[in-house]
C-alpha cells in the first residue's frame, strides 16, 4: 500500500505550473520572426517561393519569387532569376535580380546577370558582369 500526503496548493507550485492559453494556439508568427533556411548539401530545380526571410547556401536551378528578404550564402549557387523586396549576395548568382527596396552584392560573391532595383550596395571586392538600373 501507498501512503500519499496530500499538500495544500501553493502559489509557487502553481507557477511552476505551464500555463495553457487556448488564444496562443490560434495565433500566427510575427513576420520578423519567420525565417527559412536551405542549408549546404542542397539541391532545388523549380521555383522557391517564401514570404519573409529565407537564407539559401544551397543550389538552385529556377526562379525565386518572394515579397520578403533574401540572403544568398557563402556556398550558395542560384541559376535562375531572383524577384524579392530585399537581396544580399555572398554566394554566386547566374541570373537577374530584381529588388523592390535594396539589392548589396557583398565581398567575395559573384553576380552573372542584371540588376533591378531602387538602391544597390556593391562591395569592391565582389564581382558584378552585367549592368545594373538603379533607382525609382
Amino acid at each position: 500500500m501507498f501512503n500519499r500526503k496530500s499538500e495544500p496548493a501553493s502559489p509557487t507550485n502553481e507557477s511552476m505550473r505551464p500555463a495553457i492559453i487556448p488564444e496562443q494556439s490560434s495565433r500566427t508568427p510575427a513576420p520578423s520572426q519567420a525565417s527559412g533556411l536551405l542549408s549546404r548539401g542542397v539541391s532545388i530545380k523549380g521555383s522557391v517561393k517564401f514570404l519573409n526571410q529565407l537564407l539559401i547556401d544551397a543550389e538552385v536551378e529556377g526562379t525565386i519569387n518572394s515579397p520578403g528578404a533574401l540572403t544568398i550564402g557563402e556556398h550558395g549557387r542560384i541559376r535562375g532569376e531572383i524577384r524579392a523586396k530585399s537581396v544580399q549576395v555572398k554566394g554566386t548568382v547566374n541570373g537577374n535580380i530584381f529588388a523592390t527596396e535594396r539589392c548589396e552584392l557583398q565581398a567575395g560573391c559573384t553576380l552573372r546577370g542584371d540588376i533591378k532595383a531602387p538602391r544597390l550596395v556593391v562591395d569592391e571586392h565582389a564581382t558584378f558582369l552585367g549592368s545594373a538600373d538603379v533607382g525609382a
